[in-house]
């Protein structure tokens, strides 16, 4: 597939819960980033403490023309009676860029069910959110047609990638073990990757069968 100009091009900013409920959905998005050809960006990949967490925020979406944002969780928090609200505000602050900013910027919004969002999220109305019921292969699925249709580039189908990384997830602790991590403490940059590896050598087996 052709490569943009430049990195911007291909960069994708990743704006979603980052608890274990939700690590199953984060782990496909991340590899559907990657399978597809682009650049996964997210907050976790910048642990520094000499800019304040939004700061991060901001400078990483602002390196970003594709944005993918999961409002899904609206539950409260059970240590406080309160919903976390971060995902919302990554979100307005990519619109604002979206709208505002010198660079294209294009988004994906997703739930985890059709019409959902406008009970707590109405002003989103028309944008064309997306719902993946909770399901890797949903989200794999949204996330693969939106990057077709905002990029035009050719890339495998949803099934297809959803096949790949259903093989991933089974390869995923041994091929973490040769780099000496455990899944449980993997990092965002660690995660990324371990993925580009893993088609890496995925496609160069595929290369050297065929012939290629």
């Amino acid at each position: 597939m052709p490569k943009p100009p430049n990195v911007y091009e291909i960069n994708v900013f990743i704006n979603c819960p980052f608890d274990d409920n939700y690590k199953p959905l984060f782990h496909a998005i991340v590899f559907t980033v990657c399978d597809a050809g682009f650049e996964p960006r997210c907050s976790k990949e910048v642990e520094s403490g000499t800019h304040d967490r939004l700061d991060n925020i901001m400078d990483i979406i602002s390196q970003c023309k594709y944005g993918i944002h999961d409002i899904s969780r609206t539950e409260l928090d059970p240590k406080n009676p309160l919903p976390r609200f971060n995902m919302p505000l990554e979100l307005g602050i990519f619109l604002g860029c979206e709208e505002f900013g010198r660079h294209t910027k294009v988004c994906l919004i997703l739930d985890k069910k059709e019409y959902r969002y406008q009970k707590f999220i109405s002003d989103i109305a028309g944008r064309n959110v997306r719902s993946h019921n909770n399901k890797p292969k949903d989200v794999i699925r949204r996330v693969r047609d939106w990057l077709v249709t905002e990029s035009k580039w050719i890339i495998p189908g949803g099934a297809k990638i959803y096949e790949r990384y259903s093989l991933f997830k089974k390869e995923l602790p041994d091929l973490a073990g040769e780099v000496g991590h455990k899944i449980s403490e993997l990092t965002f940059l660690d995660l990324v990757n371990l993925v580009k590896i893993w088609i890496k050598r995925v496609d160069e087996s595929t290369q050297q069968k065929f012939h290629i």
